[in-house]
């Protein structure tokens, strides 16, 4: 890009902030009825025009930008920066590349995938809403719909946008995708691309929901296990003995008072706990396949409180008490943040040092991270290749996708007095984001400077 170029593209966003400017500070209170709603129209088309040049940079820079220049995948990039989560820039990320120009491999520009979308979306007519239904039935047809039809389908909904509520949108796109496969056919291939499931954040009570599309062939498998052990009488945590194999003795199914969706919850949890318990599953990170807990003594001793697990699962302590009776359990002392005598002479770190750091840190430590400690692995802070020493003080939990990013030229990470770890980002990427991680620890953050750590 050259200077004259980079200094249009600076004045237009300059004149675009003091027009904002200027349309902040108006005062509305001498319009009528119909003219705030003109205004209040344009100002709905002015913000669906908005994403228009997001989604070309968001395309030039899943080209263009390798992750050791964006400081991380794109995703983790753009939600660091932009201070969104990393599910909404995986969702303008998707969109950009459906709704933004794009680049053949031979370099040739091509015009958006959902052509008439893009089009709708750059002169205002449609909104997020719209473009959020039109997306998911352009996705959910079946294979067997050709691309004319599918371009064409794609066509004539967004035209149809243009006079309807995305809602209203909704049940026109269902009707057309009814006309397009009447025979509700679907293959292997349709409904692979629709399975998931997805675990939702714990709420404050710790419950979490879980949500998502099972194959024929899952739900076949979950309704085998649960008419197992879903059976009334059976897996009765209520119970102080409870039943697991063979019929239940004597009133026990008639005493059982649970609904058939807690028989379901209690059948899976006690069939995820015999697939653990069957040591079947092998290891992850070194580790056995385990359920990993860290609490305070203090804690244990009271009956109360909560632990972290290793996939940041906050657990209550009775039912940690609980679990404790059929762990192995594994003492790790710590001395203000750091942990004692940890260390040996192997470049990687032992079953040991794996469970310190998933109590010490419990996930990914670089900021901005909130990969939790499963699905991490151990970084040296020192690097090995020099000190040929692997000492749990200078070991910390990097998730693999920031890992590769400590190399010379790069990030750099460090521990502090008090133990923490400090990545310190290379100067290009200096934009002020924070060195430590706290994501993990929201405790610390609530409590007050004269609390104890």
């Amino acid at each position: 890009m050259g200077s004259n170029i980079r200094q249009e593209v600076a004045a237009v966003f300059d004149a675009l902030d003091a027009d904002l400017d200027r349309a902040c500070a108006l005062s509305f209170e001498a319009l009528t009825t119909p003219e705030r709603l003109r205004i209040l129209e344009r100002l709905e088309r002015v913000a669906r025009r908005v994403p228009v040049p997001a989604h070309q940079l968001i395309n030039q820079l899943a080209e263009q930008a390798p992750p050791e220049e964006l400081g991380g995948k794109l995703p983790h990039a753009l939600a660091d920066r932009l201070h969104i989560t990393r599910s909404e820039a995986r969702r303008r990320i998707a969109e950009a590349a459906e709704l933004g120009p794009r680049r053949a491999l031979t370099g040739e520009a091509l015009p958006p995938m959902l052509t008439a979308t893009a089009a709708g979306q750059r002169t205002g007519q449609l909104g997020p809403g719209h473009v959020q239904v039109i997306r998911r039935f352009y996705h959910q047809l079946p294979c067997s719909v050709d691309v004319g039809t599918r371009e064409a389908a794609e066509t004539y909904l967004a035209k149809l946008a243009n006079g309807f509520r995305p809602d209203q949108i909704a049940g026109l796109a269902d009707t057309l995708t009814d006309c397009l496969n009447p025979d509700g056919t679907y293959t292997d291939e349709d409904r692979a691309r629709r399975r998931g499931l997805t675990l939702g954040k714990q709420g404050p009570d710790g419950m979490s929901q879980i949500s998502g599309w099972l194959t024929p062939e899952a739900r076949a498998t979950f309704e085998a296990v649960l008419a197992k052990t879903a059976a009334p009488g059976l897996c009765n945590p209520e119970d102080d003995n409870p039943v697991v194999d063979g019929p239940p003795p004597g009133d026990t199914a008639r005493r059982d008072t649970r609904s058939a969706s807690q028989r379901n919850h209690d059948g899976l949890n006690a069939a995820l706990r015999a697939v653990l318990a069957s040591g079947k599953l092998g290891q992850h990170n070194g580790l056995p396949a385990t359920i990993i807990v860290s609490t305070t003594l203090k804690e244990l001793e009271s009956a109360a409180g909560t632990a972290v697990s290793g996939g940041g699962t906050r657990l209550p302590m009775s039912d940690v008490i609980r679990l404790a009776r059929h762990a192995h359990q594994y003492l790790a002392i710590f001395d203000n943040g750091r942990a004692i005598a940890l260390y040996h002479t192997k470049r990687l770190a032992s079953a040991g040092q794996r469970i310190v750091l998933y109590a010490k840190d419990r996930g990914c430590t670089r900021p901005g991270r909130d990969v939790r400690g499963y699905w991490c692995e151990v970084h040296h802070v020192e690097d090995w290749a020099t000190t040929h020493c692997t000492d749990i003080g200078t070991l910390t939990l990097a998730c693999g996708g920031d890992h590769p990013l400590v190399e010379p030229g790069g990030w750099t990470t460090r521990k502090r007095k008090d133990a923490t770890t400090e990545w310190i980002p290379p100067p290009h990427l200096d934009y002020g984001q924070p060195r430590t991680n706290m994501f993990h620890h929201p405790e610390k953050l609530l409590a007050d400077e004269d609390d104890e750590p």
